[in-house]
């Protein structure tokens, strides 16, 4: 875990200091209105801004699915410098301090942020303005950020791999719940198992999980969190430990890029620093590393 210095505290009370008020009181709640400004300005940087593209796609940037309100950082132009997603599940795409500064204040106020996530040196920066309100990280995690554009050509295909139905929900509630335990330390199937159900049965609902069962055995699991016609998303990348080192997953996952990448230009995973070996597999499977991210667990 990164812990704070008190180097990095005097530094943000003195920039914080430094802005303006007017300043602060240009960050607003987004709404319907600013739609297609919003999903321009993230279009600048579609595989940073993956995820906020995709939840403003699906929900809209007014609705409770997102688990948050998105808001703005405006300057006196009136010009967009920043978009964020603040709720459970924190994200920001800021291009300025000010937008920064104003993101991490509203973020204080917001007792339910579990998680935040982001480019390293953008993350680096918000929690300098975040944290020195007192709030502090459990769990700091970094991953490597990896597209893929081409997929590789000459695998044997999976006949059995497709989109989940309601039949599948509980083992996948089960395999996704543990994953999620595995990278958080906070077990949804615990915390929130009513709203957990209803977001793994939306998912489904919505073709966005993709999987391989075989005599009522989960093999494979890969979770769409985000579709743009820019960059899909994945996650919860599993393969059942005991079918592991048998080509499964790579031929999953190839299967599963091929009919992605027909109404997508590229396809993003994260993955942690600490596993080298799935680091390894993506790269061998074409993927590229695009950056380092860091994501943040706060205390319960």
């Amino acid at each position: 875990m990164i812990t704070e210095s008190p180097t990095l505290n005097e530094q943000s009370r003195a920039v914080s200091a430094s802005l303006s008020a007017n300043h602060r009181l240009m960050t607003r709640r987004l709404t319907h209105e600013s739609q297609s400004e919003v999903l321009r300005f993230l279009a600048e940087r579609p595989l940073h801004t993956a995820v906020m593209s995709g939840f403003i796609r699906d929900n809209g940037l007014e609705s409770e699915l997102n688990r948050g309100r998105f808001y703005g950082y405006r300057n006196k132009a009136g010009t967009l410098e920043g978009v964020s997603l603040i709720g459970h599940a924190t994200f920001i795409e800021a291009r300025s301090d000010n937008a920064m500064l104003g993101f991490a204040r509203l973020a204080r106020d917001f007792s339910n942020v579990h998680m935040i996530m982001g480019e390293h040196e953008m993350i680096k920066r918000f929690w300098k303005y975040y944290s020195s309100g007192g709030q502090a990280s459990r769990r700091w995690c970094q991953e490597t950020l990896f597209e893929l554009r081409q997929p590789r050509t000459g695998f044997h295909s999976v006949s059995g791999l497709r989109t989940a139905n309601l039949d599948d929900l509980s083992t996948i509630m089960a395999v996704h719940a543990r994953l999620a335990f595995e990278e958080s330390g906070v077990n949804p199937l615990e915390i929130d198992p009513k709203g957990f159900r209803m977001r793994c049965q939306r998912r489904i609902e919505r073709d966005r999980v993709w999987v391989w069962v075989e005599n009522g055995e989960l093999i494979f699991k890969a979770d769409v969190i985000s579709d743009t016609p820019d960059v899909i998303y994945l996650e919860g990348i599993y393969v059942d430990q005991n079918q592991r080192g048998k080509g499964y997953g790579s031929r999953c996952v190839l299967q599963l890029s091929h009919h992605l990448l027909r109404r997508s230009k590229s396809i993003s995973v994260l993955v942690s620093q600490e596993r080298r070996h799935a680091q390894n597999f993506f790269n061998n499977l074409g993927f590229l590393s695009r950056g380092l991210y860091d994501t943040i667990f706060l205390q319960i």
